[in-house]
């Protein structure tokens, strides 16, 4: 525990001493920082997807970086420092766990995670929603969403009624096809989206993740095509689709 709090100490040495003497860090603000904090969630989001330990380490860090730097703007500005922060998710943290700090019983996730809307609601929250950010990815966000409402009993009986309704809005998604109404066809869309990732929810699948391992599956089989044709001399953009097709059977033994 000591070495932890040391290296902790350290960091924050090293951000006062750099938001002191180093032009960049003495220029950045709550603002300028943002985008870049996105860009490194998505990083680590990254070696989480390719379980790389070494980046994945690499990754907190910049993170944790991030957490600290905005600490310690908010402190020159008099709001709060990196103690406030820590103590107050430690006090959300034992608030939201009576089952574990009170006498509140709760032996599986879904009744932990029940109590824990309820508990933010008692906290002030006009909506169950509200803790689902404004600039989520919409599919991440349609995914907390169907969380969020789970969590005070909005929710199907069962898996196939779920199937239904999937079966239900691609059926209304293809009328609106027929007619050649634009507008209509994407809402429609729009929904068929929305239930196969509560489909994907009651079978404890992230759809967020499950998409994000397709998009590196394609990728990969599909560089590896370009590599290969390549190498015999020859270019996709040349070639038809059924001859591309050949490329293409051939990557996905590669890459199971």
């Amino acid at each position: 525990m000591n070495q932890k709090l040391q290296a902790f100490d350290r960091l924050l040495k090293i951000m006062d001493e750099l938001r002191e003497q180093c032009p960049w860090d003495r220029k950045q603000t709550l603002a300028s920082l943002r985008h870049l904090t996105i860009e490194e969630t998505y990083e680590l989001g990254d070696a989480i997807l390719d379980e790389n330990m070494d980046e994945l380490k690499g990754e907190i860090g910049d993170l944790m970086l991030h957490m600290v730097f905005y600490s310690k703007i908010a402190s020159e500005k008099g709001a709060f420092d990196i103690a406030d922060v820590l103590n107050a998710i430690c006090d959300k943290l034992v608030h939201r766990h009576p089952h574990i700090y009170g006498d509140v019983e709760a032996n599986d996730e879904e009744t932990v995670k029940a109590n824990w809307e309820k508990l933010k609601l008692k906290e002030g929250k006009k909506s169950v929603l509200e803790g689902v950010p404004r600039s989520l990815p919409a599919l991440v966000k349609a995914t907390r969403i169907q969380d969020k409402v789970k969590g005070i009993g909005f929710e199907w009986d069962n898996k196939e009624q779920v199937w239904d309704k999937v079966n239900e809005e691609i059926a209304e998604f293809r009328v609106e096809e027929e007619k050649g109404n634009q507008a209509e066809m994407e809402a429609e869309f729009g929904d068929v989206l929305f239930a196969l990732i509560n489909y994907a929810r009651w079978n404890k699948i992230n759809p967020e993740d499950a998409l994000a391992k397709t998009n590196k599956k394609f990728i990969d089989r599909f560089q590896w095509m370009e590599t290969n044709a390549a190498s015999e001399g020859k270019q996709l953009s040349d070639m038809n689709l059924k001859e591309m097709d050949i490329y293409w059977e051939k990557a996905k033994k590669v890459f199971k």
